[in-house]
């Protein structure tokens, strides 16, 4: 798993006490996974589920009722879908991070689940040590994605090359340095990195990324190297 570098700096796994643990609901409608998370998490001493959902109406109501850091969403769930509760906790719950936990590997469901907010895209075959790595580096604020899909999500995106880019239908323009700052984010590069190259300090790269964020009304890291990429900051190949 590569992930795209935070704009809140990392969090240490060793955590002192229940309030400082990551705060998760698990949504997916197959009972038996949801016990195997229960299990898996529960030996992590930082993380803690806080609630269960068997669907995408039900993800929600807890979501909204529990306030949780992290929420681990299947795609494809009973009634509403993954897709759609993402859609509709991102519009409630801003602030909590959603990761999508799936046996699917559709670059459809990718491309929906970065559009509907999620800030990363896990494939259930992943080994559970990684698993909770991973809660901690989307909570942290970090992208997840994996490697070998990366590319269909660039693909994916730019064949919207065509729709009116969101910056001119509305909202503050980037100045030039925001600009510069989002071209790196687009290569992958780290806050140390981008602040290195650029000869700034790393909390004036963050504090960058985070008024880019707000500016383009994106979620994540991984939006804003899909909008570079968009608005031809970066080459598809760069």
């Amino acid at each position: 798993m590569s992930p795209l570098q935070s704009e809140n700096g990392s969090r240490s796994s060793s955590v002192g006490d229940a309030s400082d643990r990551i705060r998760i609901v698990i949504a997916d409608d197959h009972d038996l996974y949801r016990r195997g998370m229960q299990a898996v998490i529960g030996l992590e001493p930082d993380l803690e589920i806080v609630a269960e959902a068997g669907s995408g109406a039900e993800a929600v109501e807890k979501v909204f009722e529990f306030d949780p850091d992290v929420v681990l969403l299947d795609v494809r769930m009973p009634g509403n879908s993954g897709i759609e509760a993402c859609t509709a906790i991102k519009e409630k719950a801003p602030r909590t991070k959603i990761l999508i936990l799936t046996a699917s590997d559709d670059e459809s469901d990718l491309f929906s689940a970065i559009k509907a907010g999620a800030s990363g895209y896990l494939l259930k075959d992943l080994p559970t040590e990684q698993i909770a790595d991973s809660v901690r580096l989307v909570h942290s604020g970090q992208s997840m994605i994996p490697p070998h899909m990366a590319s269909q999500l660039i693909a994916e995106f730019s064949r919207l090359s065509n729709e009116p880019p969101k910056e001119a239908q509305s909202g503050p323009r980037l100045t030039d340095r925001e600009l510069e700052v989002l071209a790196l984010v687009a290569r992958g590069k780290a806050n140390k990195e981008i602040a290195s190259q650029l000869f700034i300090s790393e909390n004036t790269v963050k504090n960058h990324v985070r008024n880019i964020l707000e500016k383009l009304q994106l979620h994540s890291r991984v939006e804003a190297a899909l909008y570079a990429l968009r608005r031809n900051l970066i080459e598809p190949d760069a």
